[in-house]
């Protein structure tokens, strides 16, 4: 991890012990047929496991630490702290976030702003660091951007689209779009993804059915 990263988490550290008042602590767990992230599969096609812990603030600030399992003994373990709230019907949230690596000493960095107004959500993320910047992709200069809809069609029964691309600064060749549309109730959710990385060579494109379970307390 670099050093801005370091001071970065250790700021926001030092902000929230400072104003532990009025806060809450939360928990989740989760499992899924194939964990996928912005369109991509993380865990090689197979099931993952997950879980996470968020701190918040009344004031909107937060700190959170997430972990999955990946494909090959690997495991992701994110580390972000931000700031959300609302305005007039608009909700927003900016944040740090540092995706780690630990079995392959690898991580990036980024930095990210969502947005929500009525059903309609959108976001862009900005990486700014990783272990080796001059990697084709997840190096800084790369842009992930998306828009997305979610209503609830029945009492407890949620339909959700979302549309996303990536840009990489280092490899535009690189570069691909992806979408998800699904279908939740309850604490599961069913949805089918798509990307168009036709280059791949590895079925990378083909439409992908996932099942997943997630529970907070």
């Amino acid at each position: 991890m670099k050093n801005v990263t370091k001071s970065l988490i250790a700021a926001a550290v030092l902000t929230a012990a400072s104003s532990a008042a009025m806060a809450e602590v939360a928990m989740n767990v989760g499992a899924t047929s194939n964990y996928i992230w912005r369109g991509v599969t993380q865990s090689a096609d197979l099931a993952a496991v997950s879980g996470g812990m968020d701190y918040t603030q009344e004031s909107g600030f937060y700190l959170g630490a997430w972990t999955s399992s990946l494909a090959g003994g690997e495991y992701e373990l994110d580390i972000y702290g931000g700031f959300g709230g609302e305005a007039g019907g608009f909700g927003y949230d900016v944040g740090l976030l540092s995706y780690q690596y630990p079995v392959s000493e690898t991580y990036f960095n980024e930095v990210y702003f969502n947005g929500s107004f009525n059903i309609v959500s959108f976001g862009a993320a900005y990486t700014f660091g990783s272990d080796d910047d001059d990697t084709a992709t997840f190096s800084e200069g790369d842009i992930y951007y998306y828009v997305g809809l979610e209503s609830e069609v029945s009492e407890g029964i949620t339909l959700g689209a979302t549309a996303g691309a990536y840009s990489f600064d280092n490899d535009s060749d690189a570069d691909y779009s992806h979408f998800k549309v699904s279908v939740s109730k309850s604490d599961f959710t069913l949805a089918i993804e798509k990307n168009d990385l036709t280059d791949s060579g590895a079925g990378e494109d083909n439409p992908r059915v996932t099942v997943s379970w997630s529970q907070s307390f």
